[in-house]
């Protein structure tokens, strides 16, 4: 299999019971759970931005091609606060640019995913673009373009500018139980999902935490949906779970085409990330899914 990879690299300041930790974010988490499912044979590649001989992701990016990579003067910076009982809250530092994508790809990839974690990684011109070009399968994390700035560089909800620019270049859209709600005036998620599918989407899928997730997907002129419940496990962290479900789910996607079989990998996937009270035990990460797979 061949993927390609494309958001900003991003160093996460994570604060959480009034201690802060800094780590890799962004689109290091779903380099991440790729490798921790890649078969020897694939090859993977990374379209990102990052300082010139900045080491902090290498323990992940050193397995992928490198080739897209952008360099930048300085890695922009999520400040994190978690609550235990409601959505984080996102301040931003060293704002970076958007990435600059080529006129033209090696297009043999199986599949592109992106994550916009910043929410500046590309236009929607360019999603076209790359649309125009590929007839693969493109996965888009909604993620931080669901996100407005405001004067203190504090992420805030607001509606997805020119979204339906965006939804008609998109096979499978994630979102979270936020999120969706900034793709439509609408205030039910079933209604939502019709309009989201009726824009091009394929698949719409809509993350819910401890809640599980749900698939939508269009079958004729019905709309039907697939629920697959959280795993049961205590949950220590919240970051980077979206990330790393998103891309076992890909992956196992485009190897099998198997929605539900997919949705239940990932969901075990997210389900092991959750788990980890210590940033270290990611490294683990390709052990814990291989025996949770097997």
């Amino acid at each position: 299999m061949k993927l390609l990879l494309i958001g900003h690299s991003v160093e996460d300041h994570i604060i959480k019971n009034a201690k802060e930790v800094i780590q890799p974010g962004g689109l290091y988490y779903t380099a991440l759970a790729v490798s921790s499912i890649k078969a020897a044979e694939d090859e993977m590649f990374l379209h990102t931005s990052l300082k010139n001989n900045y080491h902090l992701f290498d323990d992940v990016y050193s397995g992928f091609n490198k080739k897209y990579v952008e360099e930048l003067d300085e890695v922009p910076e999520i400040h994190l606060t978690i609550h235990p009982d409601k959505e984080r809250e996102e301040r931003y530092t060293n704002i970076t640019t958007k990435l600059n994508l080529p006129q033209q790809y090696d297009f043999g990839f199986d599949g592109i995913l992106i994550n916009m974690i910043t929410g500046f990684e590309i236009e929607p011109e360019e999603l076209q673009v790359l649309r125009n070009n590929f007839g693969g399968l493109i996965y888009f994390d909604l993620h931080s373009l669901s996100r407005g700035m405001n004067e203190k560089l504090e992420r805030i909800f607001r509606p997805v500018p020119n979204k339906v620019k965006w939804l008609r270049c998109i096979d499978i859209l994630q979102t979270n139980e936020n999120e969706i709600f900034t793709l439509s005036d609408k205030k039910n998620i079933n209604a939502i999902a019709s309009e989201v599918l009726k824009s091009g989407v394929k698949i719409l899928i809509i993350t819910k935490g401890e809640l599980g997730v749900r698939a939508y997907v269009k079958n004729g002129s019905e709309i039907e949906s697939v629920f697959v419940s959280a795993e049961k496990l205590v949950v220590k962290n919240k970051v980077g779970c979206g990330d790393i479900f998103g891309a076992v789910f890909f992956y196992n996607y485009i190897k099998d085409a198997n929605l539900l079989d997919a949705l239940l990998k990932a969901n075990r996937a997210a389900g092991i990330a959750v788990s980890y009270d210590e940033f270290f035990m990611f490294k683990n990460l390709k052990n814990d899914v291989s025996r949770r797979f097997n």
